[in-house]
C-alpha cells in the first residue's frame, strides 16, 4: 500500500510538474509528511526528511519536464544560464537554513507558504508583463532567492519563477519550460546538501540517504517522469485557471493543518 502511494504521488507531481512548472514539490512535501507520520517516524526529522526527498524526485520530473518543453522551444537557456547560478548557491543556503530550524517550526513555515501559494492560484495573482529582463548580474542575484527560499520548502521554485519570468515580458509557455529547467539546479544542489546535512541526523527510518529517503525517491520517481510529459502536453493545449483553483483549496486544507500542528507544538 505505501508503494503504491509513492506510485501514485509521483504520477501526479510529474503532471504538475508539466503543467504548471512547479516541480511537484507543493504535493510532494505535504503528502510525504503525512505518509512519515504515519509510519511513526520522528517528528524532528519527519519534515526535514519528506523536504530533502522531494528535492531528489524533482531531480527526475525536471529532467522529463525539460525535454518535453524544449521541443516545443519553450525553454529561453540563455535566461535560464545566470538564473542556474544563483539557483545552484541559493539552494545551498535554502538547505543550511532548513537545517537550522526544528522539524514543528520548519512545518509551520510550510503551511503558511502552502496557503500563500493557494490564495495566490485561486485569485490568480500575478505580476503583468510589465518591465524587460534585467542584467545577468540581477538575475543571479534573483536565482539565489528564488533558490533559498525553494530548497527550504522542497519545490523546484516554479511558483517563484514562473510570475517573475512572466512578469518581465516572457510568454506564459516559455515562462513555464524555462522554469522547469530552473528546477534542475534547486534540486540537484539541493538534494546532495540534504544527504549531507542529514548523514548523522538521529532517528531516520531504514533505507534513508541522509535527509533524502530512497523508498519514495524510487516510487515517485518511477511514475514522475512518464507522467511530467503528460503535463507539458497539456500546458500547451488547456487552460489550466480549473485546475488550478482545485490544486489551490488542496493547498489551503494542507497547509492550514500543518499551521495548526506547528502552532501547537510551540
Amino acid at each position: 500500500m505505501v508503494v503504491f502511494t509513492y506510485l501514485i504521488l509521483g504520477s501526479c507531481a510529474g503532471v504538475l510538474a508539466g503543467l504548471f512548472g512547479i516541480g511537484g514539490g507543493l504535493i510532494i512535501v505535504p503528502t510525504l509528511i503525512i505518509s512519515f507520520d504515519l509510519k511513526g517516524v520522528a517528528p524532528e526529522v519527519a519534515t526535514h526528511l519528506a523536504v530533502g526527498t522531494s528535492l531528489a524526485t524533482i531531480i527526475f520530473t525536471s529532467l522529463s519536464s525539460i525535454v518535453s518543453h524544449h521541443r516545443k522551444a519553450a525553454v529561453r537557456w540563455a535566461v535560464f544560464r545566470p538564473l542556474a547560478i544563483g539557483l545552484t548557491l541559493g539552494a545551498i543556503a535554502g538547505v543550511l537554513t532548513a537545517g537550522s530550524l526544528s522539524g514543528s517550526l520548519l512545518r509551520l513555515f510550510i503551511g503558511i507558504f502552502a496557503v500563500a501559494i493557494g490564495v495566490q492560484m485561486a485569485l490568480a495573482l500575478k505580476p503583468k508583463p510589465a518591465r524587460s529582463l534585467p542584467r545577468d548580474s540581477a538575475l543571479v542575484g534573483v536565482g539565489g532567492i528564488i533558490g533559498w527560499a525553494a530548497a527550504i520548502f522542497g519545490i523546484g521554485g516554479g511558483s517563484m519563477t514562473v510570475p517573475y519570468l512572466n512578469w518581465n515580458n516572457i510568454s506564459i509557455q516559455q515562462a513555464v519550460g524555462t522554469s522547469a529547467a530552473c528546477g534542475l539546479p534547486i534540486a540537484l544542489m539541493g538534494a546532495a546538501t540534504n544527504v549531507v546535512e542529514g548523514w548523522q541526523a538521529p532517528e531516520l527510518p531504514v533505507w534513508s540517504l541522509g535527509f533524502v529517503y530512497l523508498p519514495a525517491l524510487a516510487g515517485i520517481a518511477l511514475t514522475s517522469i512518464p507522467f511530467a510529459r503528460v503535463g507539458a502536453g497539456l500546458a500547451h493545449r488547456l487552460p489550466a485557471t480549473t485546475l488550478k483553483r482545485c490544486f489551490s483549496l488542496l493547498l489551503f486544507i494542507v497547509g492550514g493543518r500543518f499551521i495548526l500542528q506547528g502552532l501547537e507544538v510551540l
